[in-house]
């Protein structure tokens, strides 16, 4: 489509049809476009929260795609989809932007309920190449031209699922193109012989350097010019591997193009039709900068990777990180390694997300950071485990699910003895249903040789983690919620694998982890209604030691409630093995049925009917059916 010369100082993203106009703007307006977007992303963000850094990075990458690509015919795959803020914005998002991750609002990843632009849901890492293959299959075998496009990021190409999809994609012969958004950061530091091969293309432009000069000398040679660059465009992977030799994305089976600037839109569009040009899988690296327009998150981009509110004139984030029990494991973990050098950590890419931060200055030869592959982190700590080390995993609830299998079939069925420090377990908040920590408990607990805890508080944390390195054998998780700690009832209570508050009811409350707050504060007001209430609180929840099921037999009426899958539960498990018991009361058991959106982690928890005011309702409708 014709460029139509618009004066820039009259462009203005809201007044455009997006992304319809974006085809329409001159290289010149697309670049007035960019501060204008990267202000609505820092306002937006520094209210609602999200991730910053990567989308700043992404601003021009984004405009050039709507440039050159016809979406939503050509299929815009993301990878993680952390980065598509700019997406979104660009794609009919943009006077509901302010809602991002927030209740009802716009997810903080791409969403095909949310636009038909969001090609596929994201939340998780390294699926975009695998996905657009799947696309562009579809499209070859009905004769579609339009192009599936994976825009990954080097952080999630350190992902062992990214090589399975380029292992298949380069040879399909399909119109395929995975775009590197290589900005030398994931959510920590980029680590491993990836980071160093993309770093060396990074600065090795001499390539393209060469060849621009030579098609330019060429095109301006009268009557030969034209005949000796035709001739060398055919021998064009000769004379590369003489200048820079094949690229590892090359022996993929991809046409490679790159390093392309990520900032200069011109050079983007050159390149992305370049692309569009060959009818086949074409790899092109493209190196941005993230945070870029944001001072404090350019010199900070990890900080910056994903924030709470924040002062835009300071950088100041709203919330102190420090208070969380990330850091407090993180610290535990460091000090118990001064003095025991049995003790390993290991991260997949979330040094900072899972305080790691503390351990790797003073023990940095017995940390690790594997990159976004957490199966090999699962397995790398079994090996450890054989050679007489004690490895702690710390990993997000939900990112542990990619290490199923070799939890189970690398370190159970040999009976290794891992610690898995379990993040985010439990409901996370605005980052909606592909981050909820809901699945750890039912999908470890169907291992053997597993040990479960969830600790109310951090001392019970301290408490739980040196039981997991010292006390426990096979594989042990600690799991802990996102954020501080709730001080209602830290420190009431011992620190011990359960606690009984027996008042003499008839009446038995059971929970573990953070919900325990509100079976108290139900428990407190149950009793101003004359309905008294026991409380069993547990830390130690897996396997069920048949002291519990003691206590729970002598109660009438039993009422449980988890902040996990009810399919797999610990509630679950408690109820048959009551049944199995010769149990004769009535047992009643509240988890989590289905995905939760984002919303609060306390309006979350609200609407899944587990807040002390829903847990009374739920307990006087249920007693007053059993009465």
């Amino acid at each position: 489509m014709k460029n139509i010369n618009i004066d820039c100082s009259t462009v203005r993203l809201k007044d455009l049809k997006l992304p319809e106009d974006i085809k329409k703007l001159s290289y010149a307006d697309l670049v007035k476009l960019s501060p204008q977007i990267r202000s609505v992303l820092i306002k937006s963000v520094s209210k609602t929260g999200g991730h910053l850094a990567s989308n700043l990075g992404t601003v021009e990458l984004t405009l050039a795609l709507y440039k050159t690509f016809d979406a939503p015919q050509d299929k815009i795959i993301w990878d993680v989809g952390h980065q598509a803020y700019t997406h979104k914005i660009l794609t009919g998002r943009l006077n509901s932007f302010s809602t991002l991750r927030q209740e009802n609002g716009i997810s903080g990843f791409t969403k095909p309920t949310e636009s038909e632009y969001d090609a596929f849901i994201s939340g998780h890492s390294s699926t975009s190449i695998s996905v657009a293959l799947g696309f562009a299959t579809v499209m070859k075998n009905k004769k579609d031209n339009h192009y599936a496009v994976a825009v990954i990021g080097d952080g999630a190409l350190t992902g062992g699922l990214a090589y399975e999809g380029l292992n298949n994609a380069g040879k399909s012969d399909t119109n395929l193109i995975v775009i590197l958004n290589h900005n030398e950061m994931s959510i920590s530091k980029n680590v491993g012989a990836l980071s160093k091969y993309l770093s060396t293309m990074r600065t090795t432009q001499s390539y393209q350097k060469t060849k621009n000069i030579v098609e330019k000398t060429l095109d301006k040679t009268p009557l030969v010019g034209k005949p000796i660059k035709t001739l060398i465009k055919s021998q064009k992977n000769t004379i590369k591997d003489m200048l820079l030799h094949s690229t590892m994305f090359e022996d993929f089976g991809f046409e490679f193009i790159g390093p392309v600037d990520g900032h200069n839109i011109h050079d983007l569009c050159e390149a992305f039709n370049n692309a569009r040009a060959m009818n086949r899988p074409v790899f092109i690296h493209v190196n941005t900068y993230k945070g870029k327009g944001y001072a404090p998150a350019e010199q900070n981009p990890g900080q910056y990777h994903a924030v709470s509110r924040f002062e835009i004139a300071t950088g100041n984030p709203d919330v102190v990180e420090s208070d969380s029990y990330s850091s407090e494991c993180g610290k535990e973990l460091s000090r118990l390694a001064d003095t025991d050098d049995r003790i390993y950590a290991i991260t997949a890419a979330m040094k900072y997300g899972t305080g790691l931060q503390y351990f790797k200055p003073k023990h940095i030869n017995r940390f690790f950071d594997v990159g976004i592959a957490e199966q090999h982190a699962a397995t790398f700590s079994a090996a450890l485990s054989k050679m007489g080390c004690i490895p702690v995993f710390c990993v997000y609830s939900s990112f542990l699910q990619r290490a199923y299998d070799q939890v189970l079939h690398d370190a159970s069925i040999d009976n290794s003895h891992i610690v898995l420090g379990i993040d985010r377990a439990g409901i996370v908040g605005e980052d909606g249903e592909t981050h909820q920590g809901l699945f750890d408990v039912p999908f470890l607990t169907t291992i053997p040789n597993v040990t479960l805890y969830s600790p109310y508080g951090y001392d019970e944390m301290r408490l739980c983690l040196n039981n997991a390195l010292y006390k426990d054998t096979g594989i042990v998780g600690v799991r802990y919620p996102k954020g501080a700690q709730n001080n209602q009832i830290e420190n009431i209570y011992p620190c011990t694998d359960y606690y009984h508050i027996n008042n003499s009811s008839d009446i038995l409350l059971i929970s573990y982890g953070r919900l325990c707050a509100n079976i108290i504060n139900a428990k407190t007001k149950l009793s101003e209604e004359n309905i008294n209430c026991d409380v069993l609180k547990l830390t130690k929840i897996f396997p069920i030691e048949k002291e519990i099921i003691n206590i729970a037999q002598k109660y009438k009426y039993i009422f449980f409630f988890e902040e996990s899958m009810q399919n797999g539960s610990i509630s679950e498990k408690l109820g048959f093995m009551l049944c199995s018991s010769d149990f004769k009361g009535k047992y009643f058991s509240k988890a989590i049925t289905q995905y939760v959106k984002q919303a609060t982690v306390e309006n979350a928890i609200i609407n899944v009917g587990l807040d002390s005011n829903s847990i009374v309702k739920t307990i006087k409708q249920e007693l007053k059916q059993w009465q």
